[in-house]
């Protein structure tokens, strides 16, 4: 069974930024193991500038660091062009809720199913986490 390493991209440990992904100044992981979570660590982005919209460098960059730590889930409320690359190493959650903690009290509950969704081979489906619960994204640069 898969261990479920889920990056949250915040500025502050409590709220997801309201910016790309990769534009977070830290990335705060936390495990999620049978129906509860614990944090694991923050690690700051320090992956470089893009020089360019959907610069391909910059989703290397942000991936390395999170491959590093063994994350194989990321959460955010903006996912740019660059999902489609991010999308092919981990499984994307677009969150419609703005508390860290109400997002991480859904994943636990719902831990079973994403490790079925991680077990799958490429391509990775995105899903929205919103009040009412999970979907499969259909517009993927949401």
């Amino acid at each position: 069974m898969e261990k479920i390493l889920i990056a949250f991209a915040t500025d502050d440990g409590n709220t997801f930024i309201n910016r790309h992904f990769g534009d977070s100044k830290y990335f705060d992981i936390y495990e999620v193991k049978e129906g509860n979570f614990e944090f694991v660590k923050r690690i700051q982005n320090t992956s470089e500038k893009e020089k360019f919209h959907a610069d391909p460098e910059k989703a290397k960059g942000v991936s390395g660091l999170l491959l590093k730590e063994k994350v194989n889930v990321v959460a955010a409320k903006i996912f740019g062009p660059n999902l489609s690359r991010i999308q092919k190493k981990f499984f994307c959650f677009i969150v419609k809720i703005s508390g860290i903690d109400d997002c991480l009290d859904f994943i636990a509950e719902n831990s079973d199913s994403i490790r079925l969704e991680l077990e799958k081979k490429e391509p990775k489906k995105v899903f929205v986490i919103e009040k009412k619960g999970m979907r499969y994204a259909e517009n993927k640069t949401v």
